[in-house]
């Protein structure tokens, strides 16, 4: 994977994060949503070293807790970066919403921690 791939999944975060804004307190999530909101914004201050490897993480979970089941055909083989996002998503496909929640919530945390013992 490539430095393109990581700025193009951290602005992806970021937008991500930019929609969790927007959702209210009765937003689309369940039980704990207002944890799960919380860390979506502190994914933002992940610091931009952040391997591509867990910010596809990321993005996985982030799928798996707000949409569900995957629900597009894989991209194409010349479309890296939606592939990658969409392998991501896929790896954690029979997880349930709320599971993938709390283990988005679990990632952002050790992430951050590490990012401020690294520091």
């Amino acid at each position: 994977m490539s430095v393109l791939l990581l700025s193009h999944v951290f602005a992806d975060l970021e937008g991500i994060a930019a929609l969790i804004d927007g959702i209210g307190k009765d937003g689309v999530f369940g039980v704990g949503s207002e944890e799960f909101e919380e860390h979506c914004a502190k994914a933002k201050t992940l610091p931009q070293n952040t391997t591509n490897e867990n910010l596809l993480i990321l993005y996985g979970l982030f799928k798996q807790a707000t949409v569900g089941k995957i629900n597009t055909s894989r991209p194409g083989m010349f479309n890296m970066k939606d592939r990658a996002k969409w392998d991501a998503w896929k790896a954690v496909e029979g997880k349930s919403q709320d599971e993938a929640m709390g283990d988005y919530i679990t990632k952002v945390k050790q992430l951050l921690e590490e990012a401020a013992a690294s520091s």
